[in-house]
Order: structure tokens, then sequence, then C-alpha cells
């Protein structure tokens, strides 16, 4: 059984040496979850994935695609990277606020 989480949350921007990223943290009882998923998974499966991250289907808008959620703070934080594309395709922009759903896998 896969565990959903849905949330509104803004669309952030982080700038690194090798470009521009957007974004979305996750804190919180989503956080939470999340972690709890990936505590149960490294159980179920006896090892972490790389970076400790999580597999999930996102969706905002219309818009879903698979990839995963990846651990900040300790587990307090999670971040869900955004592509330019999924922006283009639902018109959103740094700042704007985005509901996701994400489909704990």
């Amino acid at each position: 059984m896969n565990e959903t989480v849905r949330t509104t949350l803004p669309l952030s921007r982080w700038q690194g040496e090798r470009g521009t990223y957007h974004l979305v943290v996750l804190t919180g009882a989503e956080a939470q979850a999340i972690a709890t998923h990936a505590a149960i998974s490294r159980l179920e499966f006896g090892r972490a994935r790389g970076f400790g991250s999580v597999k999930v289907v996102a969706q905002i808008g219309e818009t879903r695609w698979k990839t995963s959620a990846f651990p900040q703070n300790r587990s307090r934080e999670w971040v869900l990277l955004v592509s330019r594309k999924v922006m283009r395709a639902e018109d959103i922009a740094e700042g704007d606020a985005v509901t996701l759903e994400l489909e704990l896998l």
C-alpha cells in the first residue's frame, strides 16, 4: 500500500555552482510521513536508497512524474526538485504556491 502526502508550498529557487534549481521543501507532518516511510522501507529492504532518498510519484496540477524526495536536516525536511518542464506545463514560477501530491513508493 502506497501512502500519499498532499500539501501546498511555495516554489523556491536555489542557485548552486552548477546551475539553478527549483524545489519545494516539505516540513512538519508531511516530512514526518516521508521519514517514517523511509524508515519502514529501510527495515523492509535492509538498506537505504542513495542519499537516503524516497521514490515518489509527484503531481502538480495535471502533471505527474516519477522522481525522488531527498532528506535534509536529519530528515526533518525533505526536498523535491521541480523541473523547468513541469514549471512550463503548469505555468508556475519561483514564489508561487503549488499544490503538491506525493505518492510514496
